[in-house]
């Protein structure tokens, strides 16, 4: 009962001990003698050290039994919070960050060794313990090497066995390359000749091809020669249908003028003889209005002279839109005689463009005006209505 109750008491310092000591701390190094950082973490049976918290680098361990020791040492090399842990094969020194921390690692590093000590077995019993591992751990390898050996010498059989077929296929493989490579030159000169007799054949028939190629070449120059010369005509032949077609217009625009001129001059024409009318009948008048009559001849002279001066002017307007006639008739005539040339062109190329004719022209008239581009039923209707403006009697005023 009495060791039921040690055991567990050893139990629960150990895992108190785990537990709660851990952190960082100043280790002296044994070579160089300069102080590092470690993490350090007491276990119930050692104290080990790593370079960082997470545990991933560990740079080393402090056994811990009931022969070790650790005591408080002074502040020196400037590093306080000094103490080392004395074990049977060196020592440790090892800085704090305080006091405090100081004395519970010494406390806790203290209890660990009382543990062990309370719980360590006789010496002589584990020295037996120790002998008798290492030998089932030399007898262990001994077995293992054994058995690689073994299986190494299979593997080696294996491999000369192998190596041994491999030579055989080599030779076989060679004696086949051989024969391989015979059969191949001997089909390699069957077919340069064939592919030379295919070349000299090719090389004919490239040859006829050239010439069909260069003849139907030629005959496709000369096909769009004659085809480009046909497009010029066509273009040329437009052009002077253009011409034409304009000059037409041209003409009709002086026509449409030149009756306009005729129109006013009748008209101013009409005036002068009703004046002229008038005038007549006012002389023969009485005497006595004689005088109002002369101032109303006066102006109604000034005004006919002014008519006369329109007159002048319409006649100069009308003999203008006679040079612009005569102009348009030359270049009327100019674009019939090209559309002509080109006509017989046109007809010695095939038929093959079609001529756009122009539409009929009716005959010119020519009037005591000048020529102009009236029909008989419109000269006839003019020369009816001068008349009958001609023979109505003045009215007076």
């Amino acid at each position: 009962m009495d060791n039921l109750r040690s055991w567990t008491l050893f139990i629960l310092l150990i895992h108190r001990v785990t537990c709660f000591f851990k952190g960082y701390m100043m280790k002296k190094g044994h070579k160089r003698k300069n102080w590092t950082e470690r993490w350090f973490l007491l276990k119930p049976s050692l104290i080990s050290y790593y370079v960082s918290e997470d545990l991933t680098e560990k740079k080393g361990d402090i056994l811990l039994d009931g022969n070790c020791c650790v005591e408080s040492l002074p502040d020196k090399e400037g590093k306080k919070c000094l103490f080392y842990v004395k074990c049977s094969d060196k020592s440790f020194e090892i800085s704090a960050s305080d006091k405090k921390k100081k004395q519970e690692w010494i406390q806790a590093i203290q209890t660990c060794i009382t543990l062990l000590k309370v719980g360590r077995p006789a010496p002589h019993h584990e020295a037996r313990q120790k002998r008798r591992e290492l030998r089932q751990k030399q007898q262990a390898e001994q077995e293992e090497l054994e058995l690689r050996m073994r299986e190494l010498q299979m593997a080696n059989e294996n491999k000369q066995r192998e190596l041994e077929a491999m030579r055989k296929k080599l030779e076989e493989a060679a004696a086949n390359a051989a024969d391989e490579e015979r059969r191949r030159l001997q089909t390699q000169n069957e077919l340069q000749d064939l592919y030379r007799l295919e070349m000299e054949k090719e090389k004919m028939v490239r040859q006829q091809m050239e010439e069909q190629v260069a003849q139907k070449s030629n005959e496709l120059e000369q096909y769009l020669q004659r085809v480009r010369e046909l497009e010029n005509m066509y273009h040329s032949l437009e052009e002077a249908l253009e011409e034409e077609r304009q000059a037409r217009q041209d003409e009709e625009t002086v026509r449409k003028l030149q009756a306009r001129l005729l129109e006013e001059e009748v008209s101013k024409r009409a005036e002068l003889e009703e004046i002229h009318l008038y005038q007549q009948q006012t002389i023969s008048q009485t005497q006595a209005e004689k005088q109002e009559l002369e101032r109303e001849r006066l102006a109604k002279e000034s005004a006919l002279e002014s008519a006369m001066q329109q007159l002048h002017q319409l006649e100069a307007d009308r003999q203008g839109a006679l040079e612009q006639y005569q102009e348009v008739m030359k270049k009327l005539s100019d674009a019939a005689n090209n559309t002509k040339s080109w006509k017989d062109k046109v007809a010695q190329h095939e038929g093959l463009i079609r001529l756009i004719q122009p539409g009929p022209k009716y005959p010119q008239k020519i009037t005591n005006w000048g020529p102009a581009a009236f029909t008989d039923a419109e000269l006839n209707l003019r020369e009816k209505d001068w008349q009958e403006k001609k023979n109505r009697p003045a009215t007076p005023q």
